[in-house]
């Protein structure tokens, strides 16, 4: 199949697109922007200190691989470690909740040095949450801080930020729940997945599902520059001459372009017909734009918007798959979840990428939070899905397809082969968490180059401001640790 349609218009090489749908009314969220606008952006930004701290890590994370040492096994849980974090302020119900998954830890890891049940404390940085278990950047030592931590609290109390600079060197995932039957549940369901005590029928399957609307530079980017690589591999000689999944002895299903409808992915979840998949790979406009404090913002924010959708100026219910969506006989069990979307993992208070120096941050959320459909997905009545890979904040297309440069489908197709050779998910996102490093500290440089008077180009600036945003909003909701039963597999 071509990667491009000839009844399209070329997308403009000068232009920026981003995979996001304002819900009130059914326009981008933020249109189709000229590089330079977005460069001028970039030198009207606050000075930012998480960049600062960022550049010394991506310094190191260029000479020398952050994580582990080299004697310890970042796939091997007996090697890494685990740890679960709770605010220290949790309800102790809430604790009471996650504790089959904390014994069933120290039984499969079997040295409670390495099992380890921690605390954050409001305001803490990296830096001081690590130095009061008495460890320091590029010094990760499981018998103090474990490799492998599941941070238990919603963004109000645990920062987006704190996660997004702990997980380049650590494997971090997050979960927040409405109620503590909902915590309850997923920890059983992980405990019950790990100790086979369910039955799971997932096939050897990635599930790939791509819209593609006409004349739309967003999904045509990810659809054809994204997803058909992965799915399908490129003629001998390209970057991805064979499907990604058919390298690891998956198969690769493809719900594509104009089949990709509500009802197709519902279809595919439901698996009535067909063997549910262990993993689903959607590339898609996300949901967004509904007022801060809106209801309508916490149940659909971050909702995977279908190929129903009749196009710009119009928008519904009925054109994007929320939580509310997830049948009640969905096959989700053992799923794990890539959603590339706007605000499929989460939303922050304020606009950090579009904030102008000496103004306000604009404002998105009343208090920052967890979308509902990878809750939903989490804590399914059939068995939850194991953990979701997605966006907080927006989903940039800069990423797939940077000015001059080939489809940069790495960090996707390592993070999917890791999966699919049952690497645990905190470990087999890593790519993505040390570009945000490396991105970070050549920001700087160029922006401490711009300050000295040297000449660069809107084009670079804006890309490299734009990759190293993207790299930044890759989060895990649910825990790092889990894996792929592949034994099982069918």
């Amino acid at each position: 199949m071509s990667v491009t349609d000839a009844a399209d218009a070329p997308l403009g090489a000068d232009t920026v697109y981003l995979n996001g749908i304002n819900a009130l009314t059914g326009e981008y969220l933020v249109p189709p922007t000229p590089v330079a606008e977005i460069a001028n952006l970039v030198k009207s930004q606050p000075d930012d200190p998480q960049t600062r701290v960022l550049s010394r890590m991506g310094e190191m994370a260029s000479q020398v691989t952050l994580g582990l040492p080299p004697d310890r096994d970042p796939k091997d849980l007996k090697q890494a470690g685990w740890a679960i974090v709770f605010h220290a302020s949790e309800k102790q119900e809430i604790k009471e909740a996650f504790r089959p998954l904390i014994e069933h830890r120290q039984a499969e890891i079997g040295d409670e040095r390495l099992v380890k049940v921690l605390d954050y404390r409001n305001g803490e940085g990296r830096a001081q949450w690590l130095a009061r278990f008495r460890v320091a950047a590029g010094d990760v030592d499981p018998l103090k801080v474990p490799y492998y931590l599941l941070f238990v609290g919603s963004p109000a109390q645990i920062p987006f930020t704190f996660g997004f600079l702990l997980d380049v060197e650590y494997a971090v995932g997050h979960v927040a729940f409405e109620t503590v039957e909902e915590c309850a549940t997923y920890a059983n369901n992980i405990v019950d997945y790990e100790r086979k005590k369910s039955s799971v029928k997932n096939g050897r399957e990635v599930l790939f599902f791509a819209t593609r609307h006409p004349l739309d530079g967003a999904t045509r980017l990810s659809a054809d520059q994204l997803v058909l690589p992965l799915a399908d591999g490129l003629p001998s000689g390209a970057i991805a001459p064979q499907s990604t999944p058919a390298k690891y002895g998956f198969r690769s299903r493809k719900i594509w372009g104009k089949d990709a409808t509500k009802a197709a992915l519902v279809a595919a979840l439901c698996a009535k017909n067909t063997t549910p998949p262990a993993v689903l790979f959607s590339a898609s406009h996300g949901m967004a734009g509904w007022p801060a404090g809106d209801p309508a913002q916490l149940a659909s924010q971050g909702a995977l918007l279908c190929q129903d959708w009749p196009g710009l100026g119009k928008i519904g219910p009925d054109h994007y798959f929320a939580a509310s969506d997830l049948p009640g006989d969905a096959q989700v069990h053992g799923l794990i979840a890539f959603l590339f979307a706007c605000y499929s993992i989460g939303t922050p208070q304020y606009d950090r990428y579009f904030h102008r120096r000496s103004t306000p941050p604009p404002v998105i959320a009343s208090s920052p939070f967890y979308a509902q459909l990878p809750q939903k997905l989490l804590t399914h009545k059939n068995g939850g899905a194991l953990a979701c890979v997605g966006h907080v904040e927006r989903a940039w297309g800069c990423s797939i397809v940077s000015t001059g440069a080939v489809p940069q489908l790495g960090p996707f197709q390592n993070a999917l082969g890791f999966i699919m050779q049952g690497v645990p998910l905190g470990h087999a996102i890593q790519d993505f968490n040390q570009k945000f490093a490396i991105l970070s500290a050549d920001l700087t440089a160029l922006l401490e180059d711009i300050g000295f008077g040297a000449k660069v180009s809107d084009t670079d600036l804006a890309t490299r401001w734009l990759e190293r945003n993207d790299a930044e909003g890759y989060a895990i909701f649910g825990d790092p640790a889990v894996r792929l039963r592949l034994e099982d597999l069918v």
